[in-house]
């Protein structure tokens, strides 16, 4: 009997988190893939570089968790991304303190996430006409401030320790991606607002109906996204010793892409922070291995819009399979079934 309950245990497990599971394991199979093709991927150097360059993503997907929660979309993050940095490298080269400086560009990336809420709650804009706004808008904003030139200048200890630093033999801006990965997880599965996030997500009018404030949610996810995109910039700018305009182009894509890849449904209701950490480490493993195995950079938009392709195929099965058609029944059998910590957000972590 012992025996019988502890298989099902298992299988339960092994079901409810599939997802992860799944992407852990395409990890595994193409680090050790890459590992027999090419004479370069398992040394320290190389790893350690996969693991610096897996922070920008990761970061930023953390944030993306909460807004596709929501059954939202930030596509403005990588614009969020390179206007920060140059805020931030404006204010220091300008003679503003460093740590001043860094805070004021976080409080721009929420900000920024504040208004992307509010023209989504207010305004009733649908999250991707909005998100694409505030994109091409910031974008433009950086351009026009830089004229398309990199702002240097940030060879200064207090900017450099975030990324180029260590604690012991880990590189500071991994530490800060694990901090970020362990809050997220944490707020997202023991928290009553991850509850209320996957809620809203779930079905909006059965959340209404149980008194939970959507439009508050809403813009919480977006204010998250938002600083979590500064955050990244910051690192990001640290890294380079440089603002460059251009350096957030594409990375919503990659963002997306490593949540929905790491088990987060783009219909809401099913999240998974740890998943979508592994994701970035794993679109990071590819784009590293391509490099190493000689393939042009025209060919890797190729291979990771395949990704996402089949992320999202996957992940709109499993949302069918789970769910079925609980969305279109009574909203009265929803919130108890489908926004469960215990059969959503935990178990998807």
């Amino acid at each position: 009997m012992k025996t019988t309950n502890a298989s099902q245990r298992l299988r339960g497990l092994i079901r409810r988190n599939i997802s992860l599971f799944g992407v852990i394991l395409a990890l595994a199979l193409i680090m050790i893939a890459l590992s027999l093709t090419t004479g370069s991927f398992f040394t320290a150097s190389n790893l350690s570089n996969i693991a610096r360059q897996s922070v920008w993503v990761g970061v930023m997907a953390v944030g993306m968790v909460f807004v596709l929660g929501t059954e939202g979309i930030d596509l403005s993050v990588g614009s969020v991304l390179s206007l920060t940095g140059v805020v931030v490298a404006a204010l220091i080269t300008g003679g503003q303190n460093i740590f001043l400086a860094l805070i004021a560009g976080l409080a721009f990336g929420s900000l920024v996430g504040l208004v992307n809420g509010l023209l989504i709650t207010s305004v009733r804009l649908p999250p991707f006409i909005a998100t694409l706004g505030m994109m091409s808008v910031l974008q433009g904003i950086a351009y026009v401030y830089t004229q398309g030139i990199p702002i240097y200048g940030l060879q200064y200890p207090e900017m450099q320790m975030w990324a180029q630093g260590f604690v012991g033999p880990v590189p500071i801006p991994v530490l800060i991606m694990l901090i970020v990965w362990v809050l997220g997880f944490a707020v997202l599965t023991r928290t009553p607002y991850g509850r209320y996030v996957l809620s809203v997500g779930s079905n909006e009018n059965a959340a209404n109906l149980v008194g939970i404030s959507v439009n508050r949610i809403k813009i919480s996810v977006y204010v998250v996204s938002g600083f979590l995109a500064a955050l990244a910039g910051i690192l990001l700018a640290s890294r380079s010793e440089a603002a460059v305009p251009t350096a957030g182009s594409g990375y919503e894509m990659d963002v997306i892409a490593a949540a929905v890849i790491g088990g987060t449904s783009m219909s809401g209701g099913i999240a998974s922070i740890s998943g979508a950490v592994i994701g970035s480490v794993l679109m990071t493993t590819i784009r590293n291995g391509l490099n190493l195995l000689g393939i042009s950079s025209l060919w890797h938009q190729v291979v990771m819009g395949i990704l996402i392709l089949v992320a999202v195929a996957i992940g709109s099965w499993r949302s069918g399979e789970s769910r079925g058609s609980a969305k279109k029944g009574s909203i009265f059998n929803i919130v108890p079934k489908k926004i469960s910590i215990e059969k959503s957000s935990k178990t998807s972590d």
